[in-house]
């Protein structure tokens, strides 16, 4: 609220209550992939929502139900494989609160121990992937309320789609009639006018048709949950012979916490020239968990969508979102005996609509384009959250991402720096028997050295060395992409200079940082390489292996 303006109180409210006219649906659609009470997606839009806006640092970020959370949250109860639990219970809801705890208390030590770079380790193609994935288990989810038939509950994705097409001949056409106006305006709306409230609208719009035509008919979503929440936890006996399988449910919404809310947080708050404090916004998203698991509702996320249609209708501040929340309120108080009379059909619209929006094509194209290896990590982590489930994707995930940084260190570019006619640099696959000039190897390796890449390091050294056209003289390493190097590399790198002046050429270094200089002389590599042969560049260690008296003048200038 620092530097906060009266005058913008007016646009806040008004972008709450316009924010609160599209979470809401959405709200309970989450509420749905969650299989938790309807009421309880309400819920996750008050007192979360004012919790994080006391204690965040986000102006803008919005923090409420989630897709990709609620995903996972069902998938982990569902896991946890407890006798007699069945979706859209009470004790459904006491795992989902308890879980919702445990979540706040994990980012309550990230925020601890500074944790938010762990959302950096899912990379934009994994996060694409996964995201992807968890529409397609969102849309598949849906499709029987769209018809008005029967859900295939406890089947696998395939098995879902085929109970649907082997019961085509049960759908209900009225139903499917909400279903059909509600996907086909929500699209059409957000393609033509994306300002209006489509999803309120939509709501509004199927229970006054449901009232008005006594459409008695029309399967609806029934009774939902007014006044304050009911809070319960699991029995304790349960808690503990479940903990091993429990933890690895919240364990997988603290990642996907971690990289959407700081994506969210950063891309909204650089838009706007705010500052960036991932590490207080871990605190808030903490402190709104907690609020979650004793308010009734399940885990907050940061929403990306939401953030945007409040950025959209002017909102400046967390104000917007306490409006959002009192306007929930007000739905909450009043407006849930007619909530009942809302089609199951339309709000599986709602929800469906999410989960295609949910798999950006636009993304995918874009990766393949630009990355192929990343368009094949895309894809494979859609398949394994699709054929596997949320939790099992979430992991496979975060290993592609780890696995796809090792192989960059692992393998990273590697160039021998050569000189055009005109003096430009020209960096060139390294390979035996390039050169840089005749007695000159200038050698760059994009990464730092450690005990998985420094024998392949050594050995493309060696190959150049062995392989020049000419003797070499000079062999100038180009340390400008390295910062570090590790024990087992300083050891490598002892008897990879001493080849070098083996075979009569000098090891030079060329633009070594303060740390990694430090780094070579607590090694003692320092010693053993004469103090002439350091230089800031690669520019100029060219112009000094020029200069010497044996050299000719004919070599282009190294620019």
């Amino acid at each position: 609220m620092r530097g906060y303006k009266l005058g913008w109180l007016r646009a806040d409210v008004l972008a709450g209550v316009s924010l609160a006219a599209v979470a809401i649906p959405e709200a309970m659609g989450y509420s749905s992939i969650a299989q938790v009470p309807l009421g309880a997606g309400l819920y996750s839009l008050i007192l979360p929502a004012i919790v994080f806006a006391l204690v965040g640092a986000s102006r803008l970020m919005v923090v409420g139900a989630d897709s990709a959370t609620a995903a996972l949250l069902a998938s982990g109860i569902a896991g946890l494989g407890v006798a007699g639990l069945a979706p859209s219970t009470s004790q459904w809801l006491a795992w989902a609160g308890l879980i919702a705890l445990i979540t706040g208390a994990m980012l309550l030590v990230a925020w601890v121990l500074r944790l938010g770079f762990l959302g950096d380790f899912l990379s934009t193609a994994v996060l694409t992937g996964f995201l992807a994935g968890v529409g397609v288990l969102v849309v598949t989810e849906q499709v029987p309320g769209l018809l008005g038939i029967e859900h295939a509950h406890g089947t696998h994705v395939w098995g879902k789609w085929a109970y649907v097409f082997t019961h085509l001949g049960d759908v209900r056409w009225e139903a499917t009639a909400f279903g059909g106006v509600t996907v086909a305006g929500l699209f059409l709306v957000k393609r033509l006018r994306p300002q209006l409230p489509m999803p309120i609208l939509v709501v509004v719009g199927a229970i006054v048709a449901v009232m008005v035509f006594d459409l008695s008919s029309v399967p609806t979503i029934g009774p939902v949950d007014s006044g304050l929440p009911t809070i319960s936890f699991p029995a304790m006996d349960q808690i503990l012979s479940k903990t091993p399988e429990l933890l690895t449910v919240p364990f997988g919404c603290l990642l996907v916490i971690l990289a959407q809310s700081a994506a969210t947080a950063r891309s909204f708050a650089q838009r706007h020239g705010d500052r960036v404090d991932v590490n207080r916004d871990i605190l808030g998203l903490a402190a709104a968990n907690v609020s979650a698991a004793v308010s009734g509702t399940f885990v907050v996320n940061g929403s990306p969508t939401k953030t945007a249609v409040l950025d959209q209708q002017r909102g400046r501040s967390q104000i917007a979102n306490v409006a959002m929340a009192v306007a929930t309120i007000v739905v909450v108080a009043f407006a849930s005996p007619a909530l009942a009379h809302l089609p199951e059909a339309v709000l599986a619209g709602v929800v469906f609509v999410v989960g295609l929006e949910l798999i950006h094509v636009g993304a995918f194209v874009s990766i393949w384009r630009i990355r192929r290896v990343e368009f094949a990590i895309a894809i494979i982590t859609t398949g394994m959250v699709v054929g596997f489930g949320v939790l099992t994707g979430i992991v496979a995930a975060m290993v592609l991402s780890l696995l796809q940084m090792i192989h960059r260190q692992y393998r990273p570019e590697r160039f021998v720096v050569g000189l055009s006619p005109e003096g430009e640099r020209e960096y060139e696959a390294a390979k035996p028997g390039q050169q840089t000039l005749p007695g000159l190897i200038v050698f760059r390796y994009d990464a730092d050295l450690f005990y998985a890449n420094v024998g392949r390091f050594s050995d493309d050294v060696t190959a150049l060395v062995k392989g020049a056209p000419d003797p070499v003289v000079w062999l100038v390493l180009d340390c400008s992409a390295m910062s570090d190097v590790d024990y087992s590399a300083t050891r490598s790198l002892q008897s990879l200079i001493g080849f070098v002046h083996s075979v009569g050429a000098r090891f030079v270094l060329a633009g070594v940082s303060p740390e990694l200089r430090e780094s070579l002389e607590t090694a003692r590599i320092m010693t053993t390489i004469s103090a002439d042969h350091v230089f800031p560049g690669v520019g100029t260690a060219i112009r000094a292996f020029r200069s010497e008296p044996s050299r000719s003048g004919s070599e282009p200038d190294a620019k």
